[in-house]
């Protein structure tokens, strides 16, 4: 009874035959030069070392993870023990070589992986394995994978057999860490270099797997994918894999951003519509959406300055190429670009960057976001406000060289402005039937107050080619404005004073200068007396350029006290940088003893009496 329910049992798993599924890396890696993805450089520079037999005996091959290093150094070796190469310098895969190497038989070839076997002994046996010469084929090739986690001693024990191996031995190492690597390994072998797959690339060679596999696949998910998998096409096919199993061999964008947990592009399009619309009220929904579907803050501003970025590179056709998204979602992209102003996008990515650096140093970061949101609406509304602010100054200016319509001072006379109105000079801004001004008898000049706000400097050209120059005018104005002042000063007293007299004066302006926290000025000015020159010029000697520059810096307040104490209003005050001798040191025991023996000749006796030495 209990044979033939045994029987039953294994008819039953008989009947039932499942086919083992093999995951797409394993299924689809490359068995050939031609069939490697995205290392061009790499293979051709490895094909003509075999076919002008410039091969070399150890090789070293660096990059990140899943860009084909190991599978390369398997191609390599291959094609080193293959007995009929083609043309092309690829392996025939017929010769018994060839059939050994596809069955995993082959006992030309040896790996080891020096993650588990990074001591001095699995060194010391493969240098051992090396001296047999191989039994069928011409070379025996050894493939070290994640080389840089052997131990310092098991690579001082590598050394001398990586240097001069025997013949028949060619070595190749793999490694995504090749600055941990020790110097004298690099020196021993040929360094290539691998470097991440192209987005493209990595998105048509998963088309192609998907139509061999009779997928149906979306572009625009396919490049999600390869975006993901960020220049790994082992990482491209695993996400590959995982969408399939879970869209049930249907590929899609939908399905793909579900899956993997990414944010919609159109969220991103929503957004900065309603950044364009300066709607801060929509923008804060549509993030609040965002943050209720489990998405990150930080992620999502990472992936706006990406977009704002995206949509800088549309700007112009010659950048384009740059712009690395699907067919689709690409013309979106122009689309929403032709909307943008490029000044707009640059302050945007500006405001998303700050925002990125400081994120996880703030204490709250969903407010953090949504501020910069608000900035990012308020941004198109304060460029039109300074528009609107530089076209009012341009219609507020006459045609007198800058001044505007109010200015006290016009340069113009009547008939002058009407003629000016009716031949405008090119490049002005158009005035609809402009008026000539009224122009009144100017009034006598007056000293200007301190508190008169500047006008605004235009840059030279921007009223076309009419030379108007507000910037000259205001110099103009500060001359004339230091004449009067001169002019003023001149009507005013100069009584004659005595050193006796500024000495207490300079004396009482130096402590209110210690009072205001100003120690080093201080001591400035009661290190060294002033003096009287001519033309009431008072001299105060100065050590340094520093203290050169604090003094005129404090003229201007010092000034006004001397003059009113002394009822001289010609009083100026003129630093001067005296030379400073160099002092003679004593550094050492025989200066001080010479410099104490000049003071003292009795030291001398006292030494030779006593044949006293110095220490040097």
């Amino acid at each position: 009874m209990y044979a033939s329910l045994n029987q039953l049992y294994l008819l039953a798993f008989e009947s039932i035959k499942m086919d083992q599924f093999v995951v797409s890396a394993r299924k689809y890696r490359p068995m050939t030069f031609d069939t490697v993805v995205g290392q061009n450089a790499i293979t051709d520079t490895l094909k003509n070392a075999m076919k002008t037999n410039h091969m070399a005996q150890a090789f070293l091959f660096c990059g990140p993870r899943g860009v084909g290093k190991t599978t390369c150094a398997r191609i390599l070796a291959k094609v080193i023990n293959c007995e009929k190469l083609n043309k092309e310098i690829e392996p025939c895969n017929k010769c018994t070589s060839c059939k050994t190497f596809n069955d995993n038989q082959s006992l030309n070839i040896l790996e080891l992986d020096a993650a588990s076997n990074n001591s001095v002994d699995d060194i010391r046996n493969l240098i051992d394995q090396v001296r047999f010469a191989p039994q069928l084929g011409t070379h025996k090739v050894y493939i070290i994978d994640e080389v840089h986690m052997l131990s310092a001693q098991a690579f001082n024990a590598f050394l001398k057999t990586l240097e001069e191996p025997p013949a028949h031995a060619i070595f190749i190492l793999a490694t995504t860490e090749k600055h941990k690597i020790i110097p004298t390994i690099l020196s021993r072998c040929q360094i290539f270099d691998f470097k991440r797959i192209q987005i493209e690339d990595i998105a048509s060679h998963l088309e192609s797997i998907a139509s061999k596999e009779k997928i149906e696949t979306d572009h625009d998910g396919l490049h999600i994918i390869a975006q993901k998998a960020d220049g790994a096409l082992r990482d491209a096919l695993s996400i590959f894999d995982q969408i399939v199993s879970f869209s049930s061999n249907k590929v899609t964008y939908e399905a793909v951003i579900e899956n993997l947990n990414i944010l919609d592009y159109d969220f991103y399009f929503k957004i900065t519509d309603s950044i364009l619309k300066s709607s801060i009220p929509e923008a804060l929904l549509i993030f609040n959406n965002i943050l209720d579907r489990g998405f990150n803050g930080h992620n999502f501003i990472v992936g706006l300055a990406e977009h704002m970025r995206n949509l800088l590179v549309c700007q112009d056709i010659t950048t384009l190429e740059l712009l690395e998204v699907g067919e689709k979602i690409k013309a979106r992209y122009k689309k929403q670009s032709a909307k943008c102003d490029m000044q707009v996008l640059l302050m945007a990515l500006n405001v998303c960057n700050k925002c990125d650096i400081s994120y996880k140093t703030s204490k709250n970061q969903r407010l953090a976001v949504e501020l910069t949101l608000m900035q990012l609406c308020s941004i198109k509304s304060s460029l039109e406000k300074k528009t609107s602010d530089v076209t009012e100054i341009d219609i507020t200016l006459d045609f007198s060289g800058g001044r505007s319509i109010q200015d006290s001072t016009p340069k113009l006379t009547q008939e002058q402005a009407n003629k000016e109105v009716q031949n405008p000079v090119i490049g002005k801004p158009k005035i609809a039937e402009p008026k000539p001004p009224k122009y009144q008898t100017p009034p006598p000049a007056k000293k200007k107050p301190k508190d008169v706000q500047k006008k605004p400097m235009l840059g030279k050209g921007f009223l076309g080619s009419s030379g108007i120059s507000i910037k000259a005018d205001l110099q103009t104005e500060k001359k004339q404005e230091k004449t009067e002042r001169e002019e003023d000063l001149s009507s005013k007293p100069a009584t004659e004073f005595t050193i006796e007299q500024l000495l207490p004066l300079w004396k009482e302006y130096a402590n209110k200068v210690r009072a205001d926290k100003k120690e080093s000025l201080y001591t400035t000015y009661v290190k060294h007396k002033p003096t009287i020159l001519d033309n009431f010029v008072i001299e105060l000697k100065v050590e340094n350029k520093v203290q050169f520059a604090d003094v005129n810096r404090e003229t201007a307040d010092m000034l006004p006290f001397l003059r009113e104490k002394l009822n001289n209003y010609s009083i100026s005050v003129k630093p001067f940088i005296i030379k400073q001798e160099l002092k003679d040191v004593a550094y050492t025991s025989v200066d001080k003893f010479k410099r104490m023996a000049e003071k003292n000749p009795t030291l001398l006796k006292l030494k030779e009496r006593f044949d006293l030495d110095l220490d040097y």
